[in-house]
């Protein structure tokens, strides 16, 4: 599902216009972004929890070559699904290969 996918699979299932979804994402995907900015956790009960994580230095391996490469510390985005969507997830039916 792309954006526009969902923006109008909201809209159906709210009842709002296409444009007010639009801007309430926007709005969603902002306030999420500020949040992070200043380091601070986004938990949606249930759903999923976002927040920053230091990753350290370390030395990696190009997998073309095999030469060593340093990666450099920086900060992620960790994104933890929530109890509710894993338990939704979970009951899936497992396709056989």
């Amino acid at each position: 599902m792309n954006r526009s996918e969902l923006i109008a699979a909201v809209s159906a299932h709210s009842g709002v216009p296409l444009a007010t979804a639009d801007q309430v994402l926007a709005s969603i995907q902002a306030v999420v972004i500020e949040s992070l900015l200043k380091e601070e956790k986004v938990t949606i009960p249930g759903f999923l929890t976002l927040d920053v994580v230091e990753r350290s230095a370390r030395t990696g391996r190009n997998p073309k070559t095999g030469a060593p490469l340093d990666i450099s510390a920086r900060k992620a985005v960790r994104i933890a699904a929530g109890h509710g969507l894993k338990r939704a997830v979970s009951e899936l039916p497992v396709s056989g290969n």
